[in-house]
């Protein structure tokens, strides 16, 4: 089965015309599209399926249920598959792939134990001051992230690592994720200090149970290989500031 892969569009401020990719079978698009949430009827028609992932911008200024519900509503209208701890299965050619799919925020482990406290305060001006995301009227600090990190993390790790949850005519397993899996994906262009955290996680024993791991949040790209596993960004970024130089928009990854 052959991928193409979209993420980190910013369609609330950029331009971009989606086309569609000739020999793709599937339509994975892993976050931050448009944090209006209007732009993602661009995929309306798409001729092939479409996975949806959120994003974090997705939840900006918004109560972060209230965003899920109304994601989930707008995929259903367009025909999409919205996956947030939730698994679903394609049968292509005869093989059964299974999809994993979460937003997997950011537990702010990446390194360590004792570097919870300095990543979760390097994270504080992007909660507060960008997102600004909300729950039953409570704003959604740091540390509310943080436990929708652990929940998204502690639910994949689950799903692929316990053999109970794998069917017998799985060929292969795809996961899809906004924020990364590992600190391989972080984005070369910026030092590594307290801040990467809120980009990467340290999931690199969960990624060798996988077969592709697609994931987007950083504005590069990224094709690495965990073991047999292989993880793939195809994060556009901010064209408008030259982010976009190597991103591949009729881009095709194979499972």
């Amino acid at each position: 089965m052959r991928i193409q892969l979209l993420s980190d569009l910013h369609l609330e401020t950029e331009n971009f015309a989606p086309q569609v990719a000739e020999d793709a079978d599937l339509l994975v698009l892993a976050g931050d599209i448009d944090a209006n949430h209007h732009q993602i009827d661009l995929f309306k028609n798409w001729p092939v399926p479409v996975i949806y992932v959120a994003g974090n911008h997705e939840h900006d200024h918004k109560d972060f249920d209230q965003t899920l519900d109304a994601l989930r509503e707008r995929c259903d209208r367009l025909g999409f598959t919205m996956l947030e701890c939730e698994q679903t299965r394609i049968t292509h050619r005869g093989r059964t792939i299974r999809v994993l799919g979460t937003t997997l925020w950011n537990d702010f482990e990446l390194f360590g134990p004792e570097g919870i406290e300095r990543s979760m305060r390097a994270a504080r001006y992007f909660a507060e001051q960008v997102q600004c995301a909300t729950r039953h009227g409570k704003p959604m600090g740091v540390a509310e992230l943080r436990d929708e990190g652990q929940h998204c993390r502690d639910w994949l790790r689950e799903q692929l690592t316990n053999p109970a949850h794998r069917a017998p005519q799985d060929d292969a397993t795809l996961v899809i994720t906004h924020f990364a899996p590992s600190l391989r994906s972080n984005d070369p262009r910026y030092p590594l200090n307290a801040s990467t955290a809120s980009f990467c996680n340290a999931y690199d024993d969960m990624i060798a149970h996988s077969t592709l791991w697609l994931h987007g949040h950083l504005h590069c790209r990224h094709d690495y290989r965990v073991g047999a596993a292989r993880v793939v960004c195809n994060a556009r970024g901010l064209a408008s500031k030259g982010e976009d130089s190597d991103f591949q928009p009729q881009g095709v990854w194979e499972i």
